[in-house]
């Protein structure tokens, strides 16, 4: 049996429970206030028969992985990533892809964000690198407030030889950086179309650059010269989203 992870938090314990994920056991705080969250998760944990103990706060304390645990902790199965090929058989062909490819994100916060992003786009899913890259943990499933679960996520051994294959499968690829040709609000998202970001300070990799067909820059009008990539990717994939349509005014 795989080795069982530590979630703490209410969103990441509730979304877990009604996102599929194999939960194990619960631990609940005696102390907590019985907000809404958590008295979903109870009566989630009841309906489903998953062993629920009440234990002093600071027990939860000594056993949850972050200080952010809000008098919740859950014994869960570890985040299951996918192939990239199983995430291309996947997406809906009565509707044009939108992924998220992320090329060298390493904090956690950030990945956490990408994805409470995506799931709010709509994109299909992210990509991201086996090396140099966050991991989905405590911290992103935390800062995800709970879309983590709903996200798909493919991990590769490298982002620029996906986003060849994404090329062959006639997806346009959209790189996001300071020095862009083009504004982000520019260019066409309507058709298959992988969003590229690169990691904090670095940007895109040079390979990775070459492999998009366009990149775009996010005007600044102010002194700062650019956004967080969080920040950044937020920007540039509502604006897909409003050119899909799949948010309307």
């Amino acid at each position: 049996m795989e080795e069982l992870e530590k979630i703490d938090g209410r969103n990441p314990v509730l979304e877990a429970l009604r996102g599929g994920r194999h939960v194990e056991k619960i631990f609940i705080a005696r102390e907590a206030k019985r907000s809404c969250a958590l008295k979903k998760i109870i009566n989630l944990a009841a309906e489903t028969g998953i062993p629920l103990f009440e234990i002093t706060k600071r027990q939860i304390q000594s056993i949850a992985p972050s200080e952010h645990h809000q008098g919740v902790v859950a014994l869960v199965s570890p985040f299951s990533y996918i192939t990239l090929d199983d995430l291309i058989s996947g997406l809906n062909k009565e509707k044009p892809g939108l992924l998220l490819a992320l090329d060298g994100v390493e904090d956690p916060r950030n990945l956490g964000a990408l994805m409470r992003v995506a799931d709010g786009c709509g994109v299909d899913g992210i990509i991201i690198s086996k090396r140099r890259s966050a991991s989905v943990g405590p911290t992103v499933l935390r800062t995800s407030a709970g879309a983590a679960e709903y996200v798909k996520v493919a991990r590769v051994p490298n982002v620029s030889s996906a986003l060849l294959r994404l090329k062959k499968e006639g997806f346009w690829i959209v790189g996001v950086e300071v020095s862009g040709s083009a504004p982000y609000y520019g260019i066409d998202y309507a058709g298959p179309t992988c969003v590229v970001l690169g990691g904090e300070g670095k940007g895109l990799g040079r390979l990775t650059a070459e492999r998009c067909d366009v990149v775009v820059r996010i005007p600044m009008l102010g002194k700062v010269e650019s956004l967080n990539v969080a920040v950044a990717g937020a920007v540039v994939l509502f604006e897909a989203a409003r050119q899909r349509t799949i948010i309307k005014p």
